[in-house]
């Protein structure tokens, strides 16, 4: 099979050729006077043997390597539109805003929101403080201490008293037993009784006066868990309050849509005044592709599946840049064989910084294989294309012999002949406009 690259290359080098050679009897010895044949000067070249890189030479598409539908999150009018198809456009840039006056007053409200529940917890902590102080109070006029219980018998008025119980008890007694035997007088016991009921009396109230003291604590320390408690509720609001901030201030920066990859912009779908929403189907306002990068899907027939291995480099050429090779690298391999086509889709990554290529550009691809191959090299000039037909003229015994021969791979100025040409053959590469088959030459 003709190669693509080589068809073109010697198609413009035989144009080129054939319009600076001329007139055939500029070139050509004129026959003499005795009829003699002419005999053409020709410049020869050898064909020889050179290893040149081989290929498996497929067809492919080029595709961006990343594409993104950009579409906004939250609902509202447009106020400006920055960009259009054909623009480049940066990650980050502000494509479009959105009317963002309603979605600010918001953001203001829960803001003013958390500012008045940071008061309020505030508030709350002090509120603790003051508890806390007074359950100090109480229990220092007490003499009790953090985690101490207290109980009546401690109380300082209900040991006092009760000591002098003690003490009037037994004078009592003592009172009845010299009574009965009439030592004292019935006066003095009375007296004795007397001074017993009434530390009876004393002992009841300051046993009640150590009740109201107990629960003066117990209260304190209540007042002191019911504000900690509001304290920590107050607190506590101002999370889903912050969140609330949060989504605020979401949405005011929603309001302007940016471009999520840098890449060309190749549809268009917002205009100003217009009103968007994420809920309204198919709402995406722009479609970006990123082309720094593009991915070629090559088509490789099932026969030289064995020979594609990832990291191999390949080279492409497209018809509107039919003179120019780009490069590129195999990163993908499909893990099946098309069953209809029998071929094995490849992918494989081009560095498009230029921006020359673009996606959904039909391409000729050559996946260079690791191993190069022996072939029969001649300068190229030296091919005589006449449509699709080539030939070369090999010299021989003074004569020169049209061959009609299957090129290859072009390499610089020298092409490769699969067919026609054998090492050593001598082929002339000047003066080919005045050589026929059979026509003597002189070198």
């Amino acid at each position: 099979m003709q190669s693509y690259f080589a068809i073109f290359a010697l198609t413009v080098l035989s144009a080129a050729f054939l319009a600076g050679c001329g007139s055939n009897a500029n070139s050509a010895t004129v026959s003499n006077a005795n009829n003699q044949p002419a005999i053409v000067d020709v410049t020869t070249t050898q064909a020889v043997v050179k290893p040149i890189p081989t290929y498996i030479e497929a067809t492919g598409n080029l595709a961006s390597d990343a594409q993104t539908d950009v579409a906004p999150a939250v609902s509202g009018k447009i106020a400006e539109v920055n960009f259009d198809i054909g623009s480049y456009v940066n990650q980050g840039d502000v494509l479009v805003r959105l009317d963002s006056r309603d979605a600010a007053i918001r953001l203001d409200q829960a803001r003013a929101q958390v500012e008045q529940q940071r008061k309020a917890a505030g508030q709350a902590e002090a509120g603790v403080d003051q508890a806390i102080a007074n359950l100090r109070q109480t229990q220092a006029r007490l003499g009790v201490k953090d985690g101490e219980v207290f109980q009546i018998r401690d109380f300082s008025q209900v040991k006092s008293i009760t000591a002098q119980l003690d003490l009037a008890e037994k004078e009592l007694r003592r009172a009845e037993r010299l009574l009965e035997t009439g030592d004292v007088s019935r006066a003095i016991y009375d007296q004795r009784k007397s001074q017993r009921d009434s530390l009876l009396g004393q002992l009841d109230e300051a046993r009640s006066n150590a009740a109201v003291a107990i629960k003066a604590i117990d209260t304190a320390r209540s007042s002191v868990d019911t504000a900690r408690a509001a304290a920590a509720s107050a607190r506590a609001a101002i999370g889903p309050l912050e969140a609330q901030v949060a989504a605020a201030q979401k949405a005011v920066t929603d309001t302007s849509i940016r471009a999520p990859i840098s890449g060309y912009v190749s549809e268009k779908v917002a205009d100003v005044g217009e009103y968007i929403s994420p809920s309204t189907p198919n709402s995406k306002i722009a479609t970006i592709v990123r082309t720094s990068t593009l991915r070629l899907r090559i088509d490789v027939p099932e026969a030289s599946v064995g020979k594609i291995a990832t990291g191999q480099g390949i080279s492409l050429q497209t018809t509107a840049y039919p003179d120019r090779n780009f490069a590129g690298t195999v990163a993908r391999i499909s893990p099946s064989v098309n069953t209809t086509a029998r071929t094995l889709v490849v992918e494989a990554e081009v560095q498009n910084s230029e921006g020359l290529l673009k996606p959904g550009q039909f391409a000729t691809v050559r996946i260079t294989q690791s191993k190069p191959e022996q072939a029969v090299m001649i300068p190229a000039k030296a091919v005589k294309t006449v449509g699709d037909s080539n030939s070369v003229f090999v010299i021989k015994d003074g004569a020169a012999r049209e061959q009609f021969v299957q090129l290859g791979l072009l390499e610089n100025d020298l092409i490769q002949v699969k067919s026609g040409v054998i090492e050593g053959d001598q082929v002339a590469v000047g003066n080919l406009a005045a050589l026929t088959d059979g026509v003597l030459v002189r070198q």
